[in-house]
C-alpha cells in the first residue's frame, strides 16, 4: 500500500481510502466490521464518513454510519491505527431532523456536530474534520452555470474557519478540510488562515474519475501549489465504470437498481463515455473497474481515493488497483475518448 503526506502535516494515509456511506442502509454493521477489517488487513488506514450518512438520507438512519464505526473502533480496540474522517452537514433546508432543520456552517452549528460526532464516533479526537458542502450559494454536486446571487443569510467563511480553528486548538480535530469546494472557496479559507493566523485547510474532498475530471481546471494547480490534497469521490460514478450498468441492465441489489436519485454519472453522455472507457480495458485485459481506479490513484495531485463497496469481493478487487499501473498505450487511449467526451457528468 503506498502512502502520501495528508497536505503539509505528517500524517500519512494510504492512497485508498474507505468510504462509508453504505452503511446502515445497504450494508449492515456485520458487513461493514468486516469491511473495515478486511481494509485495514490490506494496509488502508484512511476512513471517511459524514454526519449524514448513511445514503440516501433519512431521518431513520441518521449518522447511523458513524455509530458502526464507533462500536468497530470499541470492539477493535485499534483507533490508533486508523485516520478517521467525518464531515458536518453544510446549509440545507432538506434535514428537518439535524439541529432543528436549520442546519448551516455557524460557530453553534459545528461545534454541536463534532461533539455529537465524538460520541458517536467513541473517540477523543477527529483526524480531518470537513465541510461537507459549502455554506454559500455556488456550484455543487453537479450544478453547472454559476448565477451569483447576494445571500446575506450565508454565514462568512471567518465564522467558519474561526470555529474549526478552536476546535483544534482544544484538540478534538487534528486538522480540518472542505469538500465540493470552488477555486474560489478554498482560496478564501487560505487567506482567511494566513491573514488571520488560524488553521489551515489540508485536502479538499471533490468528485474525481473519468466520468468528471473538472478537478484539473482550476483546482489542480490550486492543489499544487497550496500542498492541499484531493480527496477523490465518485471515481467509478456510483458504479458506472465498472460496466455493470452498461445497456441499461440493472443488477440486483446494485445502487442504481434500488435508488433512482442516483442519476449524476448515468445521463447518455455518461453511458457513452462508460462504454469507451470499458472497451479500452478490454482491449488490454484489464477489470474496467482497476483501470478506472488506477487512473484516479496515479494523479499527481491525488492524496487518496475513497472507495466504496458493499461486498468484500469489491473491496477486494478495488483495494488491488494500487497495484496496477496503466501502461503508456492505455492512458493515451484514456485521454482520447477524455477529447471526444470531456467531463460527461460533472
Amino acid at each position: 500500500m503506498e502512502y502520501r503526506r495528508l497536505g503539509q502535516t505528517d500524517v500519512k494515509v494510504s492512497v485508498i481510502c474507505l468510504g462509508t456511506m453504505t452503511w446502515g442502509e445497504q450494508n449492515t454493521q456485520e458487513e461493514a466490521f468486516q469491511q473495515l477489517d478486511l481494509a485495514l488487513a490490506e494496509g488502508v488506514n484512511f476512513i471517511d464518513v459524514a454526519e449524514m450518512y448513511p445514503v440516501p438520507p433519512r431521518a431513520e438512519t441518521y449518522a447511523e454510519t458513524e455509530r458502526i464505526i464507533g462500536r468497530w473502533l470499541e470492539q477493535r480496540r485499534n483507533r490508533e491505527k486508523c485516520v478517521l474522517a467525518t464531515k458536518v452537514t453544510g446549509r440545507s433546508d432538506g434535514f428537518p431532523y439535524i439541529r432543528g432543520g436549520n442546519p448551516c456552517l455557524d460557530r453553534k452549528n459545528i461545534f454541536a456536530a463534532v461533539d455529537a460526532s465524538l460520541k458517536r464516533l467513541r473517540t477523543e479526537y477527529i483526524d480531518l474534520y470537513q465541510l461537507h458542502w459549502p455554506d454559500r450559494n455556488t456550484n455543487y454536486f453537479g450544478k453547472l452555470g454559476y448565477e451569483h446571487v447576494e445571500d446575506d443569510t450565508s454565514v462568512p467563511i471567518i465564522e467558519s474557519l474561526r470555529a474549526l480553528d478552536d476546535l483544534v486548538k482544544e484538540g478534538k480535530v487534528r486538522h480540518i478540510g472542505l469538500s465540493n469546494e470552488t477555486p474560489w472557496g478554498v482560496m478564501s479559507f487560505l487567506q482567511a488562515a494566513q491573514t488571520s493566523g488560524l488553521a489551515r485547510i489540508v485536502t479538499v474532498q471533490n468528485p474525481y474519475g473519468l466520468l468528471n475530471r473538472s478537478y484539473e481546471v482550476g483546482l489542480a494547480e490550486m492543489g499544487h501549489r497550496e500542498h492541499v490534497g484531493l480527496l477523490a469521490y465518485s471515481p467509478l460514478g456510483f458504479g458506472m465504470l465498472s460496466g455493470k450498468y452498461l445497456n441499461d441492465a440493472k443488477p440486483a441489489g446494485a445502487r442504481l437498481t434500488r435508488f433512482s436519485r442516483f442519476s449524476r454519472y448515468s445521463n447518455p453522455l455518461g453511458k457513452a463515455a462508460t462504454q469507451a472507457y470499458v472497451q479500452i480495458a478490454q482491449k488490454y485485459g484489464l477489470d474496467p473497474a482497476q483501470m478506472a481506479l488506477a487512473y484516479t490513484n496515479s494523479r499527481p495531485f491525488l492524496t487518496s481515493t475513497i472507495i466504496g463497496a458493499t461486498s468484500l469481493a469489491q473491496l477486494s478487487s478495488n483495494i488491488a488497483s494500487t497495484s496496477l499501473s496503466l501502461s503508456a498505450a492505455v492512458l493515451e487511449e484514456i485521454e482520447n475518448v477524455h477529447e471526444r467526451v470531456p467531463n460527461p457528468c460533472p
